[in-house]
């Protein structure tokens, strides 16, 4: 019998991949999402409605869910929802995946390894910290991912948005000052299907060895994409009074030496990706 996966936030970036790339290694897969289908057919769901999120995990019956739902700051879809996908899933016995963030942490101590403890200091990083602590008191068998900027295929919301800053579609700009460690949506999802077959529980970072600034990246994306890299809007965020985390660099050891999946760095994998306009 082929194992069938639950990929909760099937129509988002990171969904979307992870579902077709499930498929293509044999499982049987079905997507949810929130307001409209995307290419699989998704089944609409609204996890902040925990009878639902209970009605559609006994009619699926997954033996594994990957949770990959977005919520932007909405409390009750990013924390909620995960308490609700995950009481569900852990009824029908099946292998929880959790995505989370590393915008649970503050940037303070830049460094941080899967021991580090949350220190939010905006409404979404509390909210993924509140989802990572239901899940784990829920299943304590559940893999909770933390991760970072995801790019790959022009579809990642920071290559948007890069997109839309060149063209004036949207205001505002990307930060000199704001650092991440990009991973591309492939080895993300790669790695994903790697522990949803395994039993490896609890905190685990998946990022790229990059660090690299926002801005900077926006940059290669411009670069990629054949756009002008002049015409991005660019500061500090520390010059705008803008509360956000600065320097953020999670570490992967431990992901390294579990996982075959090799997590590319930005400046290998931009170098590598072809995406049109």
């Amino acid at each position: 019998m082929t194992d069938r996966m639950l990929v909760v936030g099937a129509s988002g970036h990171l969904g979307r991949k992870v579902a077709a790339r499930a498929m293509a290694a044999g499982w049987m897969v079905v997507g949810t999402c929130f307001s409209s289908a995307g290419e699989l057919g998704e089944l609409r769901l609204d996890i902040r409605d925990p009878a639902a999120v209970r009605e559609l995990m006994r009619r699926v019956f997954p033996s594994v869910v990957i949770h990959a739902a977005a919520g932007r700051e909405d409390w009750r879809v990013i924390a909620d929802g995960a308490a609700h996908v995950a009481v569900a899933a852990y009824s029908v016995g099946a292998r929880m995946v959790h995505m989370s963030s590393e915008a649970v942490f503050s940037g303070r101590d830049v460094h941080y390894d899967e021991s580090a403890q949350p220190d939010p200091i905006y409404r979404y990083g509390a909210a993924k910290a509140a989802a990572e602590t239901a899940v784990r008191a829920i299943d304590p068998t559940a893999a909770v991912v933390r991760t970072s900027l995801i790019v790959g295929d022009g579809r990642g919301a920071h290559e948007t948005l890069t997109h839309n800053l060149i063209a004036g579609r949207s205001t505002g700009m990307l930060f000199t000052d704001q650092i991440r460690k990009p991973i591309h949506v492939d080895d993300l999802a790669d790695a994903l299907l790697e522990l949803a077959a395994n039993d490896y529980h609890g905190i685990l970072n998946l990022a790229g060895p990059d660090p690299i600034s926002r801005y900077d990246l926006g940059v290669l994306v411009a670069e990629r994409d054949g756009l002008d890299p002049s015409l991005i809007p660019s500061g500090r965020a520390a010059d705008m009074g803008v509360t956000v985390p600065a320097d953020i660099r999670l570490t992967t050891d431990l992901a390294e030496s579990l996982l075959r999946t090799r997590l590319r760095g930005v400046t290998d994998f931009m170098a590598g990706d072809s995406v049109g306009v």
